[in-house]
């Protein structure tokens, strides 16, 4: 195998690039939500529940929970964009999960202990994008590759 044949086997298809990205996201997220600054009232970062007063850049409501399944995620996400597959199923899936995020943010209530992760509008509101963006990246980008003429056979 020469070089050129190497550099072109090692080409990342779009979908696994997108799943990448959103994975590496994801990971950025849950650490930025540990840093002081970055999270307002970070004093008040609590474990689990709508108790956590901690926002990441002020508007996002996290909490320690909220921080560790984004960081889970973008793990997961960066695990499986390694193959095209992977990729298209972590952008699918995942964002069927943030579209059923977003309903659950908007059905409960937010002051009760039915909101453990937590969430508040602002994240509800994030999780309807992250919902659409995902699932439209991955059966757009997911999509089967069209074959080259130089692929088909006679």
């Amino acid at each position: 195998m020469d070089a050129t044949t190497r550099r072109a086997g090692a080409r990342r298809d779009p979908v696994q690039t997108a799943a990448a990205v959103v994975g590496a996201v994801f990971l950025l997220v849950g650490i930025l939500g540990f840093i002081p600054g970055v999270t307002t009232n970070y004093d008040q970062l609590d474990g689990l529940g709508h108790d956590s007063g901690a926002l990441l850049l002020g508007v996002f409501q996290v909490s320690v929970l909220h921080n560790l399944v984004h960081a889970a995620f973008g793990v997961a996400g960066l695990l499986l964009a390694r193959t095209r597959a992977g990729a298209r199923a972590f952008l699918i899936w995942g964002g069927v999960v943030y579209a059923v995020l977003w309903l659950y943010g908007l059905l409960i209530d937010h002051d009760s202990d039915y909101n453990f992760v937590p969430v508040n509008n602002a994240d509800n509101w994030l999780h309807l994008v992250l919902a659409v963006g995902m699932i439209a990246l991955g059966l757009l980008l997911g999509r089967s590759p069209a074959r080259h003429s130089s692929d088909r056979t006679v």
